[in-house]
């Protein structure tokens, strides 16, 4: 049954039973002022003796009542439900295409109008979602129209040469390889990014300082080659999670800190406890970052400055989507020599770490 007739028949059930208890006051009522008119006494005629007709009538009026307190009950719980009609209405003509559309609200501060700011929420809400979405299939689509382009242009340029030889078309190649090794990493990163969103199923105990100590290893050449010092202080940092994703969200902090920095700099890898929770912390030197940019920085393809580090702007962004399905939490600020403090806070884990509990520290 629909809420309206279930609401109809609650109504119409109060109403039925309030008038045959009415109706049978009246009926005791007419019966012992007859009773008392035939012993012949005074006749007092109560004011409900003959309120529905008399005795004999009865049948029909329970039917007469039963037919007006169904009626009653129907347009009781038409009126009363009216506000939610027009609500769900507005709702099922709001769509992806006109998400700005809210509905129109009145004065009054009740449960409706209050279901109503609620559903104007979560437009709003899906409203940023749908525009990020849109944005951010833009510039992925950007991202990769780019080298693929660049990739035929290099193809087409050597194959019109008529004067081309080995070693022009060789280095043709490698600026071909080049241009799919940064496709591959912008892939790799889309995928990783989409792997965070979705969530982890099942999660392990870990120690991030194992995990830090591995996704940065393999960064020493980079670092040396930008002119940058990386630092690591790592001690047990003992949490629950996917250690693959976990690793690659500490790579992408170490990597972000080591491309948006400056020769003679240094970027720093710290990890331990703070308060029972497993904290990993990435500091670096670099450009300086207005505080109010910080935010947008882990936003899908955001960087400041167009271009700036050969990135693609997915770093933060996979950070932020990892730390979410781990139910971590990320804070981040500008230092004001330039630069960024990133860290990442873990729920407690619920296990030991590892088999030796030890934290490892290099430098």
């Amino acid at each position: 049954m629909s809420v309206r007739l279930r609401f109809a028949l609650l109504y119409s059930g109060a109403f039925l039973v309030s008038g045959l208890l009415v109706l049978a006051v009246a009926f005791l009522t007419a019966s012992s002022v007859q009773r008392v008119g035939a012993a012949g006494q005074a006749v007092v005629r109560h004011p409900f003796a003959y309120a529905f007709g008399p005795p004999a009538d009865v049948t029909a009026s329970v039917a007469a009542l039963t037919v007006l307190s169904v009626g009653f009950g129907w347009l009781l719980a038409s009126r009363l439900l009216r506000p939610v009609r027009v609500i769900t209405a507005a709702a099922q003509d709001i769509s992806a295409s006109n998400l700005g559309r809210r509905l129109r609200l009145g004065g009054r501060d009740d449960e409706f109008s209050r279901l109503g700011r609620t559903l104007n929420d979560l437009f709003a809400r899906l409203e940023a979602s749908f525009q990020a979405q849109r944005h951010f299939v833009a510039s992925a689509s950007h991202e990769l129209r780019t080298p693929l382009t660049a990739e035929r242009t290099l193809l087409q340029v050597a194959l019109a040469d008529p004067d081309a030889d080995a070693a022009t078309l060789r280095e043709a190649c490698e600026q071909v390889l080049a241009l799919g090794q940064r496709t591959e990493r912008l892939i790799d990163g889309l995928l990783t990014l989409a792997t965070g969103e979705r969530g982890i199923d099942r999660r392990e105990p870990c120690d991030l300082a194992r995990l830090a100590a591995r996704a940065v290893q393999p960064l020493g050449g980079a670092a040396a080659g930008r002119g940058v010092r990386l630092e690591t202080r790592l001690e047990a940092a003992p949490a629950a999670g996917d250690p693959r994703l976990l690793e690659s969200l500490i790579a992408n902090l170490a990597d972000n800190a080591l491309r948006y920095n400056q020769p003679g700099g240094w970027a720093e890898v710290v990890t331990g406890t703070r308060a029972g929770q497993a904290v990993v912390s990435v500091r670096n030197t670099g450009p300086a970052v207005p505080p109010q940019e910080v935010s947008r920085l882990f936003l899908p393809f955001q960087r400041l400055g167009a271009g700036r580090a050969g990135g693609h702007g997915l770093g933060l962004a996979i950070v932020r989507a990892i730390a979410d399905a781990h139910g971590a939490a990320v804070t981040a600020a500008a230092r004001d020599r330039g630069g960024l403090d990133v860290t990442v806070t873990f729920p407690p884990a619920p296990g030991p770490p590892g088999r030796d509990g030890r934290g490892a520290r290099s430098r």
